[in-house]
């Protein structure tokens, strides 16, 4: 790109429907949008696995929020081979740490036995979530990841958001009612959530209802 990438940029890019992604091999950032555009509901069609509802309930993982959004980051960040290659190089780590820093990146987080074995980030922009990345440390984190997209939902749905971007969809997130809209619907659903006021700072109970 011909502009270094900075916070602002990011945040205006989110806004006009577009999100910055590395390119393993060079490091050269660019900019990517996606139609169809995965988003993650935040009504009655999110589904949670009744497996996993015996995870969320019965506390395999300690969920904190924002206490190690790099660690988060940096465990997002590890190359999972060719077909999922790293996207997230050094500037992109850079950038979504100021943007933590200035209360627009967030972290939800799972923890067992004093570790990090899982988590998910992304940015949170007025009544808009855009979820970056998630990971789990095999063995000890499995479903971990998982179980911080229930917290993070509930959160969302507490806090008055509107729109969950998952940016495209996979096997992974589809058994959670994942969905996808065209360009011209989603552009219309985040001007919509654009104008709503989200709270990031509120709880809710992951299962309300299940």
């Amino acid at each position: 790109m011909s502009r270094p990438i900075t916070a602002e940029l990011v945040l205006t890019g989110y806004m006009r429907g577009a999100f910055p992604m590395c390119e393993p091999v060079t490091g050269r950032i660019d900019w990517f949008t996606c139609d169809p555009r995965a988003l993650v509901p935040l009504d009655a069609r999110f589904r949670v696995p009744r497996s996993l509802q015996r995870v969320v309930r019965g506390g395999r993982f300690e969920i904190r929020i924002d206490t190690a959004f790099d660690r988060v980051v940096e465990g997002c960040a590890r190359d999972r081979g060719a077909d999922n290659r790293n996207w997230i190089g050094p500037e992109i780590r850079r950038v979504y740490g100021e943007l933590h820093a200035m209360g627009f990146a967030h972290s939800v987080e799972a923890w067992r036995g004093g570790e990090l074995v899982g988590g998910l980030y992304g940015v949170a922009l007025k009544g808009a979530f855009f979820g970056e990345s998630m990971f789990h440390v095999p063995g000890t984190g499995t479903d971990a990841s998982k179980a911080c997209l229930v917290h993070l939902v509930a959160r969302l749905r507490r806090g008055g958001f509107l729109l969950c971007d998952s940016q495209y969809s996979n096997d992974h997130m589809a058994q959670f009612g994942v969905f996808e809209v065209g360009a011209q619907e989603y552009a219309s659903m985040l001007e919509d959530a654009l104008e709503a006021d989200g709270r990031w700072d509120v709880e809710g109970d992951p299962l309300q209802g299940r």
